[in-house]
């Protein structure tokens, strides 16, 4: 798959994305130029399309859901963005060591930590696949929130012909270290909620959804 395919389809998608969104970015220069893992919320279809307008480099690794593979919009982003296809319904523990393998060759992992797209058009549960990831390849995590994006939201604007206000803001990296052994279950969970309390702290209230009302994500809003 030649980096020609992908730089034409991000032209693409950018060009679409200009006529029909308005997108606003907020911290997105503190994306590092190494490795590292773009977690980010999962609130409408359009959410890939918007970061692949506002990233500019070429090594991303992406998982995407096995149903869109012969999608004739979603399954041609896929394949040429090089993705993994990702069956989301179960612990996929071999796609997790395929993007490992992905990893150790380098790049920028983008991921939805819940997964799935939201229903509630808020935050849900995040899987704990994200911060498997970070702690086992040591990339740094950039929490990343996306608003603006919600299928019912996009399609009203569009029988308007309105355009969609999309924000997209970047927060602070950091990492994610999970200790081997015993308890390690329970440290995966912590390292989850701190991926998604950091995503959280970068949106709007009424987003937050099962976050909202954690200590950790309070404590992020008061610093």
């Amino acid at each position: 798959m030649g980096g020609m395919k992908f730089r034409t389809l991000r032209s693409i998608v950018r060009f679409f994305m200009k006529i029909i969104a308005d997108i606003e970015l907020h911290g997105i220069e503190k994306l590092p130029k190494g490795n590292v893992i773009v977690a980010a919320n999962h609130l409408g279809r359009l959410d890939t399309a918007v970061l692949l307008c506002v990233i500019d480099r070429e090594d991303i690794i992406m998982p995407i859901a096995e149903k869109y593979k012969n999608h004739p919009i979603f399954g041609a982003i896929g394949r040429a963005a090089n993705g993994i296809w990702l069956n989301r319904f179960e612990a996929d523990y071999a796609a997790l060591r395929q993007i490992l393998a992905r990893m150790e060759q380098g790049g920028m992992l983008v991921i939805a930590p819940e997964g799935t797209r939201s229903k509630t058009e808020a935050l849900q549960e995040a899987k704990l696949g994200v911060a498997f990831l970070a702690s086992k390849s040591g990339y740094p995590v950039l929490p990343v929130a996306v608003t603006g994006t919600e299928d019912r939201s996009i399609v009203e604007n569009l029988k308007r012909f309105r355009r969609s206000k999309i924000v997209v803001r970047g927060g602070d990296l950091f990492t994610v270290e999970v200790p081997k052994g015993k308890g390690r279950e329970q440290a995966m969970r912590e390292a989850t909620d701190e991926i998604m309390c950091r995503i959280g702290a970068l949106l709007p209230e009424k987003y937050r959804g099962v976050y909202a009302d954690h200590p950790r994500l309070k404590e992020l809003l008061k610093n």
